[in-house]
């Protein structure tokens, strides 16, 4: 019986990290939409529960930038260093070829953005 590959279980690690990630801001996202008009004691349980979920995505955010730390390859660090370092005079297509490196969604409303990173 052959071993898993570990590029697969890394895939698969990634793919359960980004599903509790959503969920865990679908979860800020609701209870931040039920507060209006609530009084002081749903606020003082909401403020709880929204840190707590916050520290929750932190860690899921980090362990998340670890794990595709390590699937970037040298050449792709190099590319990557050489193009932020000069990000003012490269054109707009290598701009993008950067992003789609660094950023898999970014999410934009009129009252936030978001950046949803690879790294």
């Amino acid at each position: 019986m052959m071993a898993p590959d570990p590029a697969t279980a890394n895939i698969a690690k990634l793919t359960a990290l980004n599903v509790e990630l959503a969920q865990v801001e679908d979860e800020i996202e609701r209870l931040l939409n039920a507060l209006t008009g609530a009084n002081a004691v749903l606020l003082s349980y909401a403020n709880g529960k929204i840190e707590e979920l916050d520290a929750d995505q932190q860690r899921f955010i980090k362990e998340i930038a670890a794990m595709n730390a390590g699937t970037i390859s040298p050449q792709k660090i190099e590319f990557l260093s050489a193009h932020l370092d000069n990000w003012e005079n490269i054109d707009f297509d290598d701009r993008r070829q950067v992003t789609d490196i660094i950023l898999s969604q970014i999410q934009a409303t009129s009252d936030r953005v978001s950046f949803e990173w690879k790294i």
